[in-house]
């Protein structure tokens, strides 16, 4: 199933969303994946003309791949400009996810600060990208593609603070403008910046992530590559927390993303 058309289930019928096991990490559904039909489902509860400033999903459990799951959401507040949102995503019963979004309206206003520029990147055709490996790398990376420019791979002992690179659809993704569900794939495509630390295979997950949206967004599509840069800024204890960036090839920030992970290894 492409991701145009599994959030295209979310808008038509949130109560009952299956994920295919091609969406997979483990035997979890890919986290990207679960934002994305949460938001879409948060939206529809939204008035035109409020883009998304903000996400913040906690994991409470694995979402199973090919069993239903509820993507409840809920208008908690709608001010003059803003719109609280929140969604419960539940599966046999059981809560897996919860979402609480940020919804605004443009606002005028004095302050004016334009972003930090873009890291530098060898070019895409310069850059190793990450194989799909049936039974080695997660079944989703089938439809995502990553380069490595920044950093070590996973799993190969490194101790560099970032890592990141280009990222994109695979080629069989259907070709249109790149939305914030979009978005919420490609940055959630890479691993913890944590995991090329580790210098052999080791279990590990995302305890929260909280993303932040440019708004409007840049004019792209599925087909574009985008820069990302992850940043280690402490690691301890089994925990790491890393905050992150994407965005276009020309160096307009699109997104900015912070995740607490949970390290086995």
């Amino acid at each position: 199933m492409r991701f145009s058309e599994l959030i295209q289930a979310a808008r038509s019928n949130p109560s009952a969303v299956v994920v295919p096991a091609a969406w997979g990490q483990g035997r979890a559904a890919f986290g990207g994946v679960v934002a994305a039909l949460a938001f879409e489902a948060m939206r529809a509860k939204v008035e035109a003309g409020r883009p998304v400033r903000s996400l913040a999903t906690t994991f409470v459990g694995p979402l199973e791949p090919e069993v239903p799951a509820s993507f409840e959401a809920e208008l908690l507040r709608e001010g003059k400009a803003v719109s609280q949102v929140f969604c419960r995503v539940v599966q046999k019963g059981q809560v897996v996810a919860l979402v609480q979004g940020s919804f605004g309206g443009s606002r005028q206003s004095v302050v004016q600060m334009d972003a930090e520029p873009a890291p530098e990147m060898k070019p895409v055709e310069d850059c190793y990208e990450l194989p799909f490996i049936p039974g080695v790398t997660p079944e989703f990376t089938r439809h995502l593609a990553m380069r490595w420019s920044i950093g070590g791979l996973p799993f190969s002992g490194s101790r560099e603070r970032d890592m990141g690179g280009w990222v994109r659809f695979r080629g069989d993704v259907v070709q249109e403008p790149l939305t914030e569900s979009h978005l919420l794939a490609l940055v959630d495509a890479w691993p913890p910046a944590t995991v090329p630390h580790l210098p052999s295979p080791a279990p590990g997950s995302t305890l929260t992530w909280t993303i932040e949206f440019v708004q409007p967004l840049a004019a792209l599509d599925t087909l574009d590559w985008c820069k990302y840069r992850a940043r280690i800024e402490h690691a301890r204890d089994g925990y790491g927390h890393a905050a992150a960036a994407l965005w276009s090839a020309s160096g307009e920030l699109v997104a900015l993303s912070r995740q607490t992970v949970v390290v086995f290894g």
